[in-house]
């Protein structure tokens, strides 16, 4: 079954929990900390195969979980958990259900996306020994997953489109071109799910997306138009074609009108972008009746061929015309930039609002320094109070008139304000 949307839910692991233990070796006299870190939570990775095709998998599995890091014991550090590597399709587009922003395009085959990061492992009472320090009793939890509601969505990735009414001729005209095998009859909607094909020309090869047939009113929804309108959007050139003696005895002409009205009406930027006109099926007319139709198109300004995908006449002036289209859009193609998502470790930015008789801190890094904190030991809360200190936290909401006793929320935890700890 092909399926090109799904919304799935992600979760990374936590980090493992670091150990607040000592030395109690016989060959150890004086002791002293040795607490190891705990191990790294397993990331969620995303990774475009070519192999795949649609997002069926999806449907069945709409949850995915990495495993937390384990935690240390003792002196031993904890294991760091796998990362769930998961596979879709090459021109699947990742976007965050709750704020709808895209977050990555996934466009070429093996591109890896990093979609939610392991929590790093809690550090051990081994890491705050210092001069003045030198017996902590204090060890850091691991840092919290991290979680996110996506919606993928296929948008096939083709250098050329073929558009076009039902049965006029895109299904025999790939197969008769490339190696796909499209399922070909006499009737309308004979296509119901996109097909790709690899075509080689000369030195050249590119690949050719059989879209299924449009009907008036694609572009507003009518019929599954809209669903495969979508999957024109990643294709460079597009080919129309329009039967030469239609089977229902409509005009070609209007035909094509028809079709580019939509595309239109769907798309001004895709209605933009090159276009050849192929007049299909021309062993079925005869020579004059192909001749006033080419004579008509032409006045589109788009170049027009006249084409049998089941004869052979005319398939390489077509590829030959396609081949050089595509070479002079590559030429001019800009370089896709992939600007990758801030996570928690990376995003230092943080902010403090005051509302009624609360204030709130948010900012993932500082979120996440408190839910790394173990909020049982006082050793762990002073430590945590300085470093609130130091990145300026407690001078903001001194500035904001925050008062001893004040309530202050960060994250899911509350404490109570004070300016000394």
């Amino acid at each position: 079954m092909f399926l090109d949307e799904a919304e799935v839910e992600f979760a990374s692991g936590r980090g493992g929990s670091g150990s607040a233990t000592f030395h109690r070796e016989k060959h150890v006299p004086r002791g002293g900390p040795n607490g190891a870190d705990g191990g790294r939570g397993g990331d969620i990775v995303l990774i475009a195969d070519r192999s795949k095709r649609t997002l069926y998998d999806f449907k069945l599995q709409h949850e995915f979980k990495a495993r937390p890091g384990e935690d240390a014991i003792g002196n031993k550090r904890g294991h760091d958990a796998a990362n769930v590597e998961i596979r879709v399709p090459v021109g699947t587009i990742v976007t965050e259900v709750e704020t709808d922003l895209p977050l990555v395009d996934l466009n070429f085959d093996g591109m890896r996306y990093v979609l939610c990061k392991g929590g790093k492992g809690g550090f051990g009472n081994l890491h705050y020994t210092n001069s003045v320090r030198q017996a902590p009793t204090f060890a850091q939890k691991g840092a919290p997953s991290e979680s996110i509601k996506v919606r993928l969505e296929l948008k096939l990735l083709a250098d050329v489109g073929l558009v076009g009414l039902p049965n006029a001729g895109k299904s025999t005209l790939i197969g008769r071109i490339s190696a796909a095998k499209p399922k070909i009859a006499d009737y309308p909607f004979t296509t119901i799910v996109p097909n790709l094909g690899v075509v080689s020309y000369g030195d050249e090869s590119f690949t050719v997306a059989d879209m299924p047939g449009l009907v008036e009113g694609a572009s507003e929804g009518r019929g599954l138009g809209r669903q495969f309108l979508k999957h024109v959007e990643r294709t460079r050139v597009l080919i129309h074609l329009v039967e030469c003696l239609p089977m229902d005895e409509s005009d070609p002409a209007s035909n094509f009108e028809l079709i580019e009205r939509e595309l239109k009406s769907y798309s001004e930027e895709i209605w933009s972008r090159p276009r050849i006109v192929a007049v299909s099926k021309i062993d079925t007319a005869p020579p004059e009746v192909a001749t006033n139709l080419m004579e008509k198109l032409t006045k589109s300004g788009y170049p027009v061929m006249a084409i049998s995908a089941v004869t052979g006449q005319g398939i390489d002036e077509l590829l030959a015309a396609t081949t050089a289209t595509l070479l002079r859009e590559t030429a001019n193609a800009p370089i896709p930039v992939l600007t990758p998502a801030l996570s928690a470790a990376t995003d230092l930015t943080w902010e403090v609002d005051h509302k009624a008789d609360i204030f709130v801190v948010r900012g993932k890094r500082i979120t996440r320094l408190v839910a790394m904190t173990d909020m049982t030991n006082e050793e762990a809360l002073h430590y945590l109070h300085r470093r609130l200190e130091r990145l300026g936290v407690i001078g903001k909401l001194r500035d904001l008139g925050a008062k001893e006793g004040d309530t202050v929320r960060i994250g899911d935890f509350e404490f109570g304000y004070a300016e000394e700890f």
